[in-house]
């Protein structure tokens, strides 16, 4: 039994190992690319369900690629944003998909897909393939995906991106309980508020978006080994 179950888990290894190497393959030729998360249970008629599309549409324009989570709701409103006949040749719709009992049925808006049956594999694609994130309205999966990257960036694992909240009456509850229970125990920092944009406005997402891609440019001129990894 002991020998079988040493067996099992050297297969474990190979398919996680396997799972790393097409997602490095097959996402290696993308630069530009924004995460937009938020929830699988929204349907096309919530409005945060258009706005998510509406984003990715406008980031889409502007040459970025946009990675979800290749499910429905709002990760559906995003890959559907940047699809069309009108985007840039570059831009792709990606969708890293999650093999999961109920929920992850992969939307049809996708043109560059990858499919994992590790969620620990799937954050890491999320993290190194993205230059930012937008988290729309979701639940713990939007969540985890949030405080994943917030941690990387404050304990310096990562070089900062734009966290974008969307949605102050969805997120300003998170925020204020941030700070009146773990800023006030001290567990952490008034500077790692400074990792965090929360915002109703379309147009600040792109801005924002548009200039961290122009200072990593920059970067990457005066220090052309240097990247996000």
């Amino acid at each position: 039994m002991i020998e079988d179950f040493k067996g099992d888990e050297s297969w474990r290894m190979f398919r996680i190992i396997s799972e790393f190497t097409e997602g490095f393959d097959r996402l290696s030729r993308i630069d530009c690319a924004v995460s937009i998360f938020g929830s699988a249970r929204l349907s096309p008629e919530n409005a945060y369900y258009q706005q998510a599309e509406e984003i990715a549409g406008r980031l889409a324009a502007e040459g970025f690629s946009i990675i979800t989570g290749g499910g429905p709701g709002i990760m559906e409103a995003a890959n559907k944003g940047a699809t069309g006949p009108d985007m840039p040749a570059e831009v792709k719709s990606i969708g890293l998909n999650i093999s999961l009992p109920k929920e992850q049925t992969p939307n049809p808006y996708q043109n560059l897909t990858l499919d994992y049956r590790y969620f620990f594999v799937r954050k890491v694609m999320f993290v190194k393939h993205s230059m930012g994130y937008v988290c729309m309205p979701g639940g713990f999966g939007t969540l985890d995906e949030f405080f994943e990257a917030l941690t990387l960036m404050q304990t310096l694992k990562i070089y900062p991106m734009p966290m974008v909240l969307f949605g102050s009456a969805f997120w300003q509850g998170l925020l204020d309980w941030l700070r009146s229970t773990l800023l006030t125990h001290g567990t952490i920092s008034e500077a790692d508020f400074d990792y965090i944009t929360v915002t109703d406005n379309i147009d600040e997402i792109v801005t924002i978006m548009v200039e961290h891609r122009a200072w990593k440019n920059k970067m990457r001129t005066k220090s052309p080994d240097s990247d996000y990894d």
